[in-house]
C-alpha cells in the first residue's frame, strides 16, 4: 500500500527531497569532474617540459675519453690554471683527431647551469686564447637559453667547435659513400657541393664528376669516382669555387670529406658493392628523389649499407620539382621503411641549423638515428644544413684505435691500378694498418701461383696532392715506377716483408642467407666480396645442414675457383649471385693443399721482380 502522507515515499515532499538529492548529486558529480579536470590539467601542465620550472635539464655525464668537454665557466683563470686548461684542450683535440666540442655553462655531471652574458663572453675569450695556444680555431655552433628556474635571470649555455689549423697535411679525412637509385640526383648533388655552383636543372653540375664519354651521354654513373669537400679551422667551406686545384683545397682544409660516388643502376651493382666493401666508407648518404620516392635499387642499397654496418643518413633531392604534399609523402614513406623491424632506425628530420648540429652528434653516438634532409640542387634549399651537418660530423674511431693500427705492420689494399705517362705503374687503395713512407720496400701479392713479389714505393699522393707519410685508415695512390702492371690485380695487398701473410683457397664463414629463391646448398657458386677481394667461390660444405633457406644461418666452407686470396679472420663477408644474397664474417682460414703448400713456401724466398 502506497503511503501518501508527508514524508512518505510518494509524497510531494519526498519527491522534492529526491529531486534535490539527484540535483545535488549532479552538482557534486560536476564539481568532482571539474576538480578532476583541473587536477588533470595541472598534472598535464606539470608534465609539459616547456612549462616545467622545477627539474633542471641534464646532458649525459662527461666522459673521460672522447673529444667532448664540459666547462661551467672559464672566467679569468690564473696562469697555472690556463696552462692546465690548454693541456686539457690538447688532449681533447688528440682524442677527436683534430676536433673537440666544448659545452660552456655545463657541470661535469651534465647539469645545464648556464652563464650570464658577461661570464659567457669572458669564457669564450678564454677558450679562444686556449685554442690559439695549441694552434686551433673556435666556432660557436649554437647558444641555448636555460630557464628551468624562474627566479633566476636568463642564462645561456654555448656549444663550441674547436678545430686544429691544418699543418703538414694532417687533416681529418672522412669518407662518405653516396648511394641511391639511378636518376636520383647523386652526382648532381656532389657537383653542387664540391663546385660551389647550383645546377641549371639539366645536369650541368655533374659533368665534372663523370669519367667516361658514355656517362656524359647517358647521364648515368657506371664507375667509382671521388670528389672532395673541405672545411677550414673556422668551419668555412673550401671547394673548387675558391680553389683551383685539389692541392689548394687540401692545404686550406682542416677537415676533408671524400665522397665516393657509386653507380645507381642495377647492372652496375657489383661496382657499387665493391665500392662499399673495398673503400671502407665511414658513412653512407642515401639519395632519394622526392618525385619518385623509394624505387629501383633504393631498398637494395639501404640493405647493403646496413648489412655492412655503415651508418647512413638520407638526402631527399629534387624537392623543387614537387609540391609540399609530395615531399611529405616521400619522407613518410622513408620513415615507415626505417621503422620496420628489419631496420629499427629512428628517423630524424633536419629543418634547422640547430637540428643539423644535434643530428651530427647523435648520429655517431647512436647507430639507430638516421637524419633526413630535404634539399634541392637547383634552388639550393637546405644545402647549407647539409654542409653544417658535414662540418660538425665527428669521426667514428678515436685516436687510440688509430694509434694501435699504426703500431702494426704495413698493409695496403690494392683497389685500383693505373699506368701514368712519365710516372709508370700507380696503385690506389687504402692503408689498413701501419705507416707507409716514400721509398719504403714492400711485397705485393698473392699472384695466381700464391707468391709475393718485392717492390719499392716511389711517391705518395692523397686527394691528388703530394704526401710523404701515409697513416693507417688513409686512402692514397702509390707510384711503383717500372713495376710490371700485368703482375698486379685488384684484391692484392702490399705488406711489410716482415709479415708472414696468410693466403688461402678455402675458408669458412658464419653466414646469414638474406634471400634465395629456392635453397642454398653444396655446389652453389656465388660472387664473394671480402674487403677489396672479389672472386667467384664454390660452396664446399654446410656444417650440420644439407641446405639453407632464406633467413637461416650456418657455417659454410667456400673455395675460390680461380686463385688464392689474402684474407683476415673476422673480416666482413658479402656474397651474391643473381637475386641470392647473404652476409657474414670469416671464421677460419683453411691450410692450402699439398700443391699449394709448395707455392706458399715460396713466400719466404721472395722473388725480385
Amino acid at each position: 500500500m502506497v503511503d501518501l502522507s508527508e514524508g512518505g515515499a510518494g509524497s510531494p515532499g519526498a519527491r522534492r527531497h529526491a529531486l534535490g538529492s539527484v540535483n545535488n548529486g549532479r552538482k557534486t558529480a560536476r564539481k568532482s569532474r571539474s576538480r578532476r579536470g583541473k587536477r588533470g590539467r595541472k598534472r598535464k601542465h606539470k608534465k609539459n617540459p616547456r612549462n616545467s620550472r622545477t627539474s633542471p635539464p641534464f646532458l649525459p655525464p662527461e666522459a673521460e675519453e672522447g673529444n667532448i668537454e664540459y666547462k661551467l665557466k672559464l672566467v679569468n683563470p690564473t696562469q697555472y690554471r690556463f696552462e692546465h686548461l690548454a693541456t686539457q684542450l690538447k688532449w681533447r683535440l688528440q682524442e677527436g683527431r683534430g676536433e673537440a666540442v666544448y659545452q660552456i655553462g655545463v657541470e661535469d655531471n651534465g647539469l645545464l647551469v648556464g652563464l650570464t652574458d658577461g661570464d659567457m663572453k669572458a669564457s669564450l675569450r678564454t677558450l679562444r686564447r686556449m685554442a690559439e695556444k695549441v694552434g686551433a680555431d673556435i666556432t660557436l655552433l649554437r647558444e641555448r637559453e636555460v630557464d628551468f628556474d624562474s627566479d633566476r635571470n636568463t642564462r645561456k649555455i654555448a656549444e663550441v667547435l674547436v678545430r686544429k689549423v691544418p699543418d703538414d697535411q694532417q687533416f681529418l679525412d672522412l669518407r662518405v659513400a653516396v648511394l641511391g637509385n639511378v636518376d636520383s640526383g647523386k652526382s648532381t648533388l656532389l657537383g653542387v657541393l664540391t663546385q660551389g655552383e647550383l645546377d641549371n636543372g639539366r645536369g650541368r653540375a655533374r659533368l665534372n664528376l663523370f669519367r667516361h664519354l658514355h656517362e656524359i651521354q647517358t647521364g648515368r654513373t657506371s664507375s667509382i669516382s671521388f670528389e672532395i669537400l673541405g672545411f677550414n679551422s673556422k668551419g668555412e667551406v673550401v671547394n673548387y669555387s675558391e680553389s683551383r686545384t685539389a692541392e689548394q683545397i687540401c692545404e686550406s682544409s682542416s677537415k676533408m670529406i671524400t665522397f665516393i660516388d657509386l653507380a645507381g643502376h642495377h647492372k652496375y651493382l657489383k661496382t657499387t658493392i665493391f665500392g662499399l666493401t673495398s673503400y671502407c666508407p665511414d658513412f653512407a648518404m642515401l639519395v632519394v628523389s622526392a618525385n619518385t620516392g623509394i624505387a629501383g635499387t633504393t631498398r637494395e642499397h639501404l640493405g647493403l649499407a646496413m648489412a655492412l654496418k655503415v651508418p647512413i643518413f638520407i638526402a631527399v633531392s629534387k624537392v623543387d620539382l614537387c609540391s609540399g604534399g609530395t615531399v611529405e609523402r616521400t619522407v613518410r614513406q622513408l620513415e615507415r621503411v626505417l621503422k620496420q623491424p628489419g631496420c629499427n632506425k629512428v628517423p630524424l628530420r633536419v629543418v634547422s641549423a640547430d637540428d643539423a648540429v644535434s643530428a651530427a652528434q647523435q648520429f655517431t653516438q647512436s647507430a639507430c638515428v638516421t637524419p633526413i634532409f630535404t634539399l634541392s640542387s637547383v634552388s639550393g634549399q637546405s644545402l647549407e644544413l647539409l654542409k653544417v651537418f658535414l662540418n660538425v660530423l665527428p669521426p667514428l674511431g678515436n685516436s687510440k684505435e688509430q694509434e694501435e693500427l699504426m703500431q702494426q705492420l704495413t698493409e695496403f689494399q690494392v683497389d685500383e691500378i693505373y699506368s701514368v705517362p712519365d710516372v709508370g705503374t700507380v696503385v690506389g687503395g687504402t692503408l689498413y694498418s701501419g705507416v707507409c713512407r716514400e721509398g719504403e720496400r714492400l711485397v705485393v701479392g698473392p699472384t695466381d701461383e700464391g707468391r709475393f713479389l718485392r717492390l719499392k714505393v716511389g711517391s705518395i699522393q692523397r686527394n691528388r696532392s703530394a704526401c710523404r707519410v701515409l697513416r693507417a685508415g688513409q686512402a692514397a695512390t702509390l707510384a711503383l715506377g717500372s713495376f710490371d702492371r700485368s703482375l698486379l690485380r685488384k684484391g692484392m695487398v702490399m705488406v711489410s716483408p716482415r709479415m708472414n701473410p696468410t693466403i688461402c683457397c678455402q675458408f669458412e664463414a658464419a653466414i646469414v642467407l638474406l634471400f634465395h629463391a629456392k635453397t642454398f646448398r653444396r655446389g652453389s657458386q656465388v660472387t664473394v666480396h671480402v674487403g677489396n677481394v672479389r672472386q667467384t667461390a664454390t660452396v664446399e660444405s654446410l656444417h650440420g645442414k644439407d641446405e639453407l633457406r632464406t633467413g637461416e644461418r650456418a657455417v659454410v666452407r667456400f673455395r675460390f675457383i680461380k686463385h688464392p686470396e689474402y684474407l683476415r679472420v673476422g673480416a666482413k663477408l658479402l656474397f651474391r649471385e643473381g637475386v641470392t644474397k647473404g652476409i657474414g664474417h670469416v671464421t677460419r682460414l683453411l691450410p692450402p693443399s699439398q700443391n699449394q703448400n709448395q707455392n706458399q713456401n715460396l713466400n719466404h724466398n721472395l722473388q725480385d721482380n
